[in-house]
């Protein structure tokens, strides 16, 4: 008897079934351990099941790849946003996220090159492609050991910003590689662009999105009104060629800013799609990338990854250091466990595998770009998210008081 074949919407439906079977598994497995972190075992997860022979990812483009998960993950932490708490530290938190972002850029694409021996072009990819933190994980576990609120907001808001100031370097990286005869005035110059147009749009979207939540007083068409403006924001800032990870960003903190003002969408159901919406595309797109690009793959440039790895974690020291140093003329304002944690966790985390997975399907990257960056963003929740606790005892920060 003939085996029975799946057909294409049989087979997606499998694969969307494996991984939510591997992403509640795991969440089992992280709540009976919670010295691991979800992501880092989300991580694993991923590695693992992409050893699964005959198993293929549905085929998708790097712009749905981006589509489908940047924006809801990024508009989900601008509503957890403590945007009081956030503003005190707006100094340290916007030179981290502005010029941090380009001294990482820089620094990595520079040692990539000398050090490691990819070309510039590659090297700067490699750089925008892990230039955006993602303390998800951290933060998380902070919350649990009783850290200060001022470090957790300086964490989560460098976050929010180098997303956005991220992914315009890496959209100007990029379109500048895509073109016939790449430039830096080129590349310069698209950054204005889609930082300015994308900031533009949205603001306009957040402007209408808290105008509708204004006179809205049903939590579902709440939800609608989020969704829409969040991936409406994105969808608008992409057809114009603008950044729409920029406006995302935008957009949410003109939503958050109008619910802290009210106090209307504090604990309410709209947290809570949130943060759910989050927790499955996180889930998702681990596993995914995983299967993407397998282990074997990953294993080809262990030793480039490594490599990678320690530039990023030397490009990460200067800006914490050297820009706090430089601002802090308070020897109390800005701790230096504070500094310290700053550094240790500013891991990498959804934003960079979305960013990695999207440039794998360009034949003008190098191949090598996507697996080495997906290394740097495995060992940075491994190393540095399992050794967290550890350090957050060394640092004494489960004894700080909020």
């Amino acid at each position: 008897m003939k085996a029975a074949t799946m057909s294409a919407a049989q087979s997606f439906l499998f694969f969307l079934i494996i991984l939510g079977a591997a992403a509640t598994g795991l969440r089992l497995i992280s709540r009976t351990t919670p010295i691991v972190p979800y992501p880092v075992l989300l991580a694993i997860g991923g590695i693992l099941i992409g050893l699964i022979p005959g198993l293929r990812l549905p085929g998708v483009g790097p712009d749905l790849i981006l589509l489908a998960f940047v924006p809801g993950l990024i508009f989900e932490v601008s509503l957890s946003l403590d945007l009081q708490e956030m503003r005190r530290r707006l100094i340290p938190i916007s030179l981290l996220a502005t010029v941090g972002v380009f001294l990482t850029v820089l620094v990595i694409g520079a040692l990539a090159h000398y050090g490691l021996g990819l070309d510039w072009a590659s090297g700067f990819l490699l750089g925008s492609i892990v230039a955006a933190t993602d303390p998800i994980a951290v933060v998380g576990l902070l919350r649990q050991v009783g850290a200060p609120r001022g470090l957790e907001a300086i964490l989560d808001g460098e976050s929010l910003l180098n997303d956005g100031t991220g992914v315009a370097v890496f959209a100007a990286v990029l379109g500048t590689i895509l073109t016939s005869r790449p430039s830096l005035t080129d590349a310069a110059l698209r950054f204005v662009f889609v930082t300015v147009v994308g900031v533009a749009i949205g603001l306009a979207a957040g402007a209408v999105g808290a105008a509708f939540l204004r006179i809205l007083k049903d939590a579902e068409l709440e939800i609608l009104v989020t969704l829409v403006v969040a991936y409406g924001s994105y969808l608008a800032a992409d057809l114009v060629h603008a950044s729409g990870v920029v406006s995302v960003v935008v957009a949410g903190i003109a939503v958050a800013r109008y619910g802290s003002k009210t106090g209307r969408l504090a604990g309410t159901q709209l947290h809570g799609f949130w943060n759910l919406l989050a927790f499955v595309l996180n889930a998702i797109l681990f596993l995914m990338v995983g299967i993407a690009l397998p282990a074997q793959r990953l294993l080809g440039v262990a030793g480039l990854a490594l490599g990678a790895y320690a530039i990023m974690l030397a490009a990460r020291a200067l800006p914490v250091y050297g820009l706090l140093g430089l601002v802090d003329v308070r020897a109390s304002s800005i701790p230096w466990s504070w500094r310290h944690m700053t550094l240790w966790g500013g891991m990498r985390g959804a934003l960079s595998v979305a960013l990695a997975l999207s440039v794998a399907a360009y034949p003008q990257v190098n191949p090598q770009v996507s697996v080495i960056a997906y290394g740097m963003v495995v060992l940075s929740l491994i190393v540095q998210g399992g050794l967290l606790l550890p350090v957050a005892d060394l640092l004494r920060l489960r004894t700080q008081v909020h």
